[in-house]
């Protein structure tokens, strides 16, 4: 059950190399050592290639990286930053996976700052996430600050960015691999530039180190006269499984896929394409099984404000999102948790998300969840369940477009890969 199977892809290339590289490093070695020696960043390479070739693990005894799911015990996380974040332009893609209400914000500021008093708050907030992650015994990393104000051309497009606040959008830990997503919105293309240092370090201990297919997001990967001036016109369209992005190309989010172990599940939406999946499902296989669950979702943009797995057989389903695809969790024993309404004002701005960022929690380890410190409701959900929740207050951060989940990239869970549906 839920089962798929795929030929693995791009390795070809890799095999070649190694078996060329075999051949020549009998006539080679005394110059390959020589250059190695000449710097110590080169012999850590040497190193490195020399613990490879031992294969004595698939996971190096050092290596930073390693998470198979969303539970297993938290010991290293990303989180992101709202420094210098900026309004992305009012382009077709952005219009598609915004409100209507919030549409002429995006017309007035777009290129420019998120109102600065907001930020100052949501900076704050996030300061006081990190430290109480700490305080839990968690390692927090964070990335680079960068100025997102700056326009950029390629032969596509033109742009300027948006921030680095959310690292689950961008960022996928799947055992000790990181696969960076090449996403869908044109003011994302170069965000990748906030997390290199991070990625880097990370490659040094040890890790795989992965970059999708990056998009050229040129026009045809939009459809430019996608109808979305009403709500009931994008229950239409997603009913339809049609979406502003096409199939020009392979794109995603990570924010898209969910992991248990060895069964991902993922969901076609506004910002990930079926190539895009299609990527995923040959580079993981047949080491892990990628799942396509749909939802009664006007507007699909990343799964975790609509399905989040919070445990081995237990997982939050949004009611106002029901899956289509539940009677498969149900039949192999899982217990599926419809989260109580968010109790978050509806004044409250909330320019790139819905109100059900109450339930996009983080998981500590199985008994103890990082939760809005104002969502009552879900709280007594979780302690009825025996577990803990700490309390954080990011109301403001909550506004940038995203909640625990979305603000962190958990990057060590002390845990084993392991199979929850066979």
């Amino acid at each position: 059950m839920l089962r798929v199977r795929c030929l693995r892809g791009g390795s070809r290339g890799a095999e070649a190399a190694h078996y060329i590289g075999s051949r020549l490093r009998g006539a080679f070695t005394g110059w390959v050592q020589r250059t190695f020696q000449s710097t110590q960043a080169a012999a850590a390479s040497q190193n490195t290639c020399a613990a490879d070739d031992k294969a004595t693990s698939p996971v190096p005894k050092d290596c930073l990286v390693c998470s198979y799911n969303e539970w297993d015990p938290l010991e290293e996380v990303i989180v992101g930053r709202a420094e210098n974040a900026c309004v992305p332009p009012f382009s077709v893609e952005v219009k598609a996976n915004t409100y209507e209400k919030y549409w002429g914000f995006y017309q007035k500021f777009g290129g420019q700052s998120f109102p600065k008093d907001h930020v100052k708050k949501a900076i704050a907030e996030i300061e006081e996430m990190c430290n109480i992650l700490k305080g839990e015994g968690v390692i927090v990393k964070r990335p680079d600050p960068i100025d997102w104000s700056v326009k950029y051309k390629t032969p596509d497009f033109e742009s300027t960015g948006m921030y680095a606040a959310m690292p689950r959008d961008i960022l996928l830990v799947v055992g000790n691999e990181i696969i960076e997503a090449p996403m869908a919105w044109r003011a994302r293309f170069f965000e990748y530039r906030a997390y290199r240092r991070l990625i880097k370090d990370y490659f040094n201990s040890g890790a795989k180190w992965t970059t999708a297919p990056k998009p050229t997001m040129a026009d045809e990967l939009y459809d430019q006269n996608y109808p979305i001036h009403s709500v009931e016109d994008r229950h239409k369209l997603a009913a339809q499984g049609k979406f502003v992005t096409t199939e020009f190309e392979p794109c995603f989010d990570a924010a898209d896929f969910i992991r248990a172990g060895r069964d991902i599940f993922v969901q076609r939406s506004q910002v990930t394409n079926y190539m895009g999946i299609e990527w995923m499902r040959r580079h993981l296989a047949p080491d892990y099984r990628v799942h396509i669950i749909s939802f009664k979702d006007p507007n699909p943009m990343h799964i975790d404000a609509t399905f989040n797995i919070i445990g081995p057989g237990l997982v939050l389903s949004n009611p106002d999102r029901p899956c289509h695809q539940i009677e498969l969790f149900k039949k192999a024993g899982w217990t599926v948790i419809q989260p109580p309404v968010p109790l978050i004002p509806d004044d409250h701005p909330l320019w790139m998300s819905s109100k059900w960022l109450s339930m996009n929690v983080l998981m500590l380890d199985e008994k103890r969840v990082m939760v809005d410190a104002n969502e009552t409701s879900i709280q007594k959900m979780f302690e009825k369940l025996g577990i803990s929740t700490i309390k954080v207050n990011i109301r403001h951060a909550n506004s940038l477009g995203g909640g625990f989940h979305c603000w962190t990239c958990d990057i060590r869970r002390r845990g084993t890969l392991q199979s929850y549906f066979d």
